[in-house]
């Protein structure tokens, strides 16, 4: 049976961080989806296009997809032939995360409304066009799931994730300590024993 994992990166990330895994992926084919743009109608058009080609010649589908990349994986993937999604620190509530956003930039809807673009202090621009495309794209998630979190995880938070589980066929590991960026080599190998248990 051919097996394919599709790999979506998170912010700042590239396909290219497949390579890491592919130990603990054994029988797997690895195939990374590279994209530049964080608009959601955007990379949509990105994920659909790799996700026809592979599922025209593999019988089984899963996805690694890591922080911004699960929000984008479930966008676009949840009425696909998925056989188990795996999440690493995963954006589960993209309309949360956003107005948790405005919060600290003391933004509200209102300003955001009538400014459609405002930079914050800590790098990221909020949108008034992106929040209404997450209300009025809602997620229906089905597709079996596993979710690795770091319990100190500064974008989700462990409130957000466990309404998650209860809500959904996904299973949570917590790193203790662990950050939403595993990049440490303690935290590597954590995140490798996840993978090869939760496959």
């Amino acid at each position: 049976m051919k097996k394919a994992i599709i790999y979506i990166h998170g912010k700042g990330g590239s396909s290219f961080e497949i390579n890491q895994y592919k130990e603990s992926c054994l029988g797997f084919d690895m195939i990374g989806i590279d994209y530049n743009e964080y608009l959601p109608w955007i990379v949509e058009k990105q994920i659909k296009s790799v996700y026809e080609k592979v599922e025209k010649t593999y019988e089984e589908i899963y996805i690694l997809a890591n922080s911004i990349g699960a929000y984008f994986a479930m966008h676009t993937l949840q009425n696909s032939n998925i056989k188990k999604a795996l999440f690493i620190s995963p954006i589960l509530d993209m309309e949360q995360l956003i107005l948790n956003m405005m919060n600290w930039a003391n933004v509200s809807e209102e300003t955001l409304c009538e400014k459609k673009e405002i930079s914050t202090d800590f790098g990221e621009t909020l949108s008034w066009k992106y929040l209404c495309f997450v209300r009025e794209n809602p997620i229906v998630w089905n597709i079996p799931t596993e979710i690795l979190y770091g319990e100190k995880d500064n974008l989700t938070s462990r409130e957000t994730v466990d309404k998650f589980i209860k809500n959904h066929n996904a299973h949570l590991t917590v790193m203790e300590n662990g950050e939403h960026w595993f990049h440490t080599e303690e935290q590597l190998i954590f995140l490798n024993n996840w993978l090869k248990q939760s496959l």
